[in-house]
């Protein structure tokens, strides 16, 4: 499998709009952790955790994070492979933390393996949106599969949209005019979810796309212009 997906996190110059417009959006539930972070519990009973934060930039982001052993060892291959070091190992008790831009300029997490259970937890069982899929597409679905494939160990089977079971489930392709590195999160109603965001101040950016008989995707992006995604997995 490599290394696992573990938690996601979403941020912007200004957090306290995020809280309310993903708390009211998803039903998560949201604790504030310190001044500008909030920890999110999906409340989904499945997928991973997250955070809501702060931007030390001004610049927003959403993304991943992906537990491995040994941070910096991590980043050197990540400049081998042809991306760039963004945050450099960031020691915090109980956890540390790093930032990588991929080949596409995509933001990616790290998480040292071993963080305390307060970073990395099973989310409650509750009504709210389950965050249980990630994915990456760039310029190159060839490129960016067998980037993620070198660094994590994650098995891609190729193709447009090579599908990955890494903690969660989740796909490598190539975007066209679009690029991303993000998460998705289990919903009732597609369509009624991004109409929800736009209501709140998101705009949509794709759907609801029918995928197969059963699996039916959409987009948008929050207020702060993070880019997140939603789908609802019916029966077969």
């Amino acid at each position: 499998m490599g290394n696992p997906v573990v938690r996601f996190e979403i941020g912007a110059a200004d957090d306290q709009p995020l809280v309310r417009f993903y708390g009211e959006l998803f039903g998560w539930d949201l604790q504030a952790a310190s001044e500008g972070y909030t920890v999110v519990d999906t409340r989904g009973g499945r997928g991973i955790t997250g955070g809501i934060g702060r931007s030390d930039t001004g610049e927003p982001w959403a993304t991943f994070y992906v537990e491995v052993d040994d941070l910096q060892a991590t980043l050197e291959r990540v400049e081998a492979l042809g991306g760039r070091t963004v945050v450099p190992v960031v020691e915090l008790p109980g956890m540390a933390f790093a930032m990588f831009d991929d080949p596409d300029g995509l933001l990616v997490g790290l998480m040292r393996s071993g963080a305390s259970a307060d970073a990395v937890t099973r989310p409650s069982e509750g009504d709210g949106a389950a965050v249980d899929w990630f994915e990456v597409l760039g310029a190159d679905a060839g490129r960016s599969q067998a980037f993620y494939a070198e660094l994590f160990g994650w098995e891609v089977p190729g193709g447009a949209y090579g599908q990955v079971v890494a903690g969660i489930g989740g796909g490598i392709g190539a975007g066209g005019d679009d690029s991303w590195a993000t998460v998705y999160a289990s919903v009732g109603d597609v369509e009624a979810t991004l109409a929800r965001a736009g209501s709140l101040g998101g705009t949509r950016v794709y759907g609801p796309n029918q995928v197969d008989d059963h699996t039916e995707t959409g987009a948008f992006r929050d207020p702060a212009g993070n880019l997140v995604g939603v789908y609802h997995h019916g029966p077969h």
